[in-house]
C-alpha cells in the first residue's frame, strides 16, 4: 500500500519543469492486435528513464480515461525530453517507427497523442493523499498558513529558469 502523506502539502522545485502529457486513444477498441502493441511499450519506456538518473525525468503518474491510458510525465529539461524521443538506441524511437508503421496499414485503429508544457509557475496542494503529481516528483512541503490560499502558493510558485531560459 502507498504511504499517505498527512496533512496539507505543496512541492517545490527549482529549475526548469516540463510536464508532458502522451496518451493513446482506443479507436478500435474491438482490435487488441493493433493497440495492446502501442500500450505494451509505455512500462518499458517509463522502466528506462527511471532507472536513468540523468535521463530528465523526475516522476510521471500513469491514468487512465474513457478513450484509454495516458501518463503525465515530469522532465527536469525540454532538452531532454527531446533528446529521449530522438535517441535511436533507447526504446521510444523504434516503438515510434513501428507505430507510424502500423498507422499506415490501419489507420485510425489506435491513436497517439501529447502535449508539452515549460512550466514558469505552479501551484499544488494535497491533503490526506500518497504523494503524487507535482508533489511526487519534486520536493515536498507542509503548506505554511501564508499559503493555504491557492493564490498565495501560486504568487509564490515562480520556479528558477535556468540562464537564457
Amino acid at each position: 500500500m502507498t504511504k499517505i502523506v498527512s496533512g496539507r502539502v505543496t512541492h517545490r522545485h527549482d529549475g526548469e519543469l516540463v510536464v508532458f502529457h502522451i496518451g493513446m486513444t482506443l479507436n478500435r477498441w474491438w482490435r487488441p492486435d493493433l493497440w495492446f502493441p502501442v500500450l505494451r511499450v509505455m512500462r518499458p519506456m517509463l522502466a528506462e528513464l527511471s532507472e536513468d538518473p540523468d535521463s530528465g525525468l523526475i516522476g510521471y503518474e500513469l491514468l487512465f480515461n474513457g478513450k484509454g491510458p495516458y501518463v503525465v510525465q515530469y522532465w527536469s529539461s525540454v532538452d531532454k525530453l527531446y533528446d529521449y524521443a530522438s535517441a535511436g538506441s533507447l526504446s521510444h524511437r523504434p516503438a515510434w517507427t513501428r507505430f507510424n508503421a502500423m498507422v499506415k496499414k490501419h489507420p485510425d485503429a489506435v491513436g497517439i497523442w501529447h502535449e508539452t508544457f515549460i512550466v514558469e509557475r505552479a501551484e499544488s496542494v494535497y491533503v490526506g493523499t500518497p504523494a503524487r503529481g507535482l508533489p511526487g516528483a519534486t520536493t515536498i512541503l507542509p503548506v505554511e498558513k501564508r499559503h493555504h490560499r491557492a493564490r498565495a502558493r501560486l504568487a509564490d510558485g515562480a520556479l528558477t529558469l535556468p540562464e537564457g531560459g
